[in-house]
Parts: C-alpha cells; structure tokens; sequence
C-alpha cells in the first residue's frame, strides 16, 4: 500500500465529464489516482460520471476553463471544448474561448506548478487534406473563416500556445492528435456519424448520409484511445508530440451505414444530402510515431467496437423513452 501511495498522483482533467473524459477518468482511478474533473457542463454531463460519486479518490468541479482555475495537481490533461459540428457551431466564439484562454489559462498553471500538461488537439488541425494518410508533419488545408475554423483554427492555436509554452518557459508538454472516435458515452444528439447512424437505425429512421458517401473517416474504439493518452504522457519528456491517435482502418460513409444496418437489424435506407461546407474528403492517420515513440497501435476493430457501441446506445434510448 505505501508504494501506491508514493506514486499516487493527483491529476486535473479538463472537460472530464464528456464522453472521452470520462472513460479517461475511469482509467486513471484504476491506476490509483485522485482525480479531478473540472467541466462546465456545456456538453459534458454528470450522467458519465455517476459511477465515480462514492470514489473517494475522485472530485467534481464545475468550472469554465475560459476562467483562471487555481488549484494544486500533479498533471493536467485538457480535454475541454465542444467536439462535434453541432455543439462547437452553436457557439463558435465560446469555442474559440474554450481552445484559446482555456489552453492560456492550462498552460499558466501547468508553468505556476510544474506539472506536466497533455493538449487533445485534433485531426481537423489538417483540415480537408492534400495530403493522404495524414502525418504530424503535414501542416493542413485549414479554411480560417469558414463555419468550421472556431473549432479548426481554435485547435491550432491552442497547439501553439503549447510550444511556445514549451519553448519559453520549459513546461513539459504532451500534444496529441485525435481522429475519429466512437464508444459508449457518446451524446446520441451530437450530430457525429457513428451516433448518428446508431441511434437512426435503431429508430427504424432512414439513415443520413451528407455528400455521396464516398468520404472516408478512420474510426477509433474509446479505449484504444484513452491506452494512447496514457502512454504519451507517460513517455519521455522529449515526445512532446504531436503525435496521431487514431485507427488507420479506413471506412467509407456507405461502408459504416452498412455495417450499423448489419449489426442492429434494421431496415433503414440509405438518404443522401448535400456535404456540409468545409468536411473533409479523407480522414485517415499515419500513426508510424506512434508506434515508433509509444508501442502503441489500436486493438479494437470496428465490428467489435460497434457492438459495443450499439448496447450502449439501445439501452441509452430505452432509457430517454421511459423518461
């Protein structure tokens, strides 16, 4: 019992109560941490949580990080602002805030604390790519005034407060490049493909597809994902990333609505709508530094996570349904 003390962290986590959060919270607590979850519940919601209220390890905190937040931890994973088209467009100033002063305000405490602080950027940093598979070194096709860049051009910013951090003051950083990822917890209203198609062929609803289907995303299980932050701000202090995480298994929208179709056994048809402006053709990482700098490639395929995702998502509805 004392050697897990002696390396018992506290750690901050930033936009914990979201679907990605939460499952990262649940795995730090396994490791036997305290945890700190600090959310202002713009999206997250402490439904994903309710699991953790008698973890006497585990603290809830709402808070925006666009305000300074003052306490005392050992790392800090940001993980705060709106993911999906849906939520990050209704509010594209705040989430130009969220990524801007909400990584100003991070990186000003990692740098008072000397803590070691992890950035979850993003794959749309690379915007509609020219360049496919997509790795770190590639700078992007970005639109920087399109109904998109609050999030996109929010995400580069925040990456270079982070260097600059790094490079100024000398806190360690840790940046890491999320793609297209899917599991149980995800908001069944969040506009995102895989809840999506989920929750329309469980409804028996036609199944929306933008643009001919054609485009190609590269979806991730949750907990491969969450394994990747752990290893990367685990790693050296001389991996500050960016570093791709992500499922280089490419799938076409036509493709995925086939495989949901299958899965649940629904008899949704296929409707087709005009792209949105500014979504990307391609999405697929090269997820070599990953695998060079961390041992770390995904375990789970899409035919395994899916199921997983559709139980969640059917038990999810029964739910809403009883009220």
């Amino acid at each position: 019992m004392p050697r897990l003390y002696e390396s018992r962290k506290r750690i901050l986590v930033t936009g914990g109560a979201g679907f990605i959060g939460s499952h990262l919270i649940d795995r730090l607590l396994g490791q036997g941490h305290e945890v700190l979850c600090v959310d202002n519940l713009f999206t997250g919601t402490k439904r994903n949580l309710d699991h953790l209220h008698d973890n006497p390890r585990f603290e809830f905190m709402r808070h925006d990080v666009t305000f300074p937040l003052y306490v005392e931890v050992d790392e800090i994973y940001n993980l705060a602002c709106p993911a999906s088209p849906v939520h990050y467009q209704h509010d594209p100033v705040a989430t130009t805030k969220t990524s801007v002063h909400g990584a100003i305000n991070m990186l000003g405490l990692a740098k008072r604390l000397g803590a070691k602080i992890f950035q979850a950027s993003t794959s749309e940093v690379y915007g509609d790519p020219h360049v496919h598979p997509q790795p770190e070194e590639y700078w992007g096709n970005v639109n920087p005034i399109g109904p998109r860049s609050c999030y996109d051009e929010g995400k580069r910013c925040a990456e270079t407060l982070f260097f600059d951090y790094h490079r100024q003051h000398g806190v360690e950083i840790k940046v890491a490049r999320i793609f297209n990822t899917y599991g149980p917890r995800m908001h069944h209203a969040d506009g995102r493909v895989v809840s999506n198609f989920i929750v329309q062929a469980l409804q028996g609803e036609p199944i929306t597809i933008y643009g001919d289907g054609s485009q190609t995303r590269s979806f991730c299980y949750v907990d491969d994902l969450v394994e990747g932050f752990i290893r990367l701000m685990e790693s050296e202090s001389d991996v500050t990333g960016p570093i791709n995480l992500g499922n280089p298994g490419e799938f076409t929208m036509v493709e995925l609505a086939e495989k949901v179709i299958a899965k649940t056994g629904a008899r949704s048809e296929l409707v087709f709508h005009d792209l949105p402006a500014d979504d990307p053709k391609q999405r697929k990482p090269d997820i070599s530094k990953a695998q060079e700098k961390l041992d770390w490639e995904p375990k789970v395929a899409l035919d395994a996570g899916l199921e997983k995702t559709i139980a969640y998502f059917d038990n999810r509805l029964k739910e809403l349904a009883a009220g």
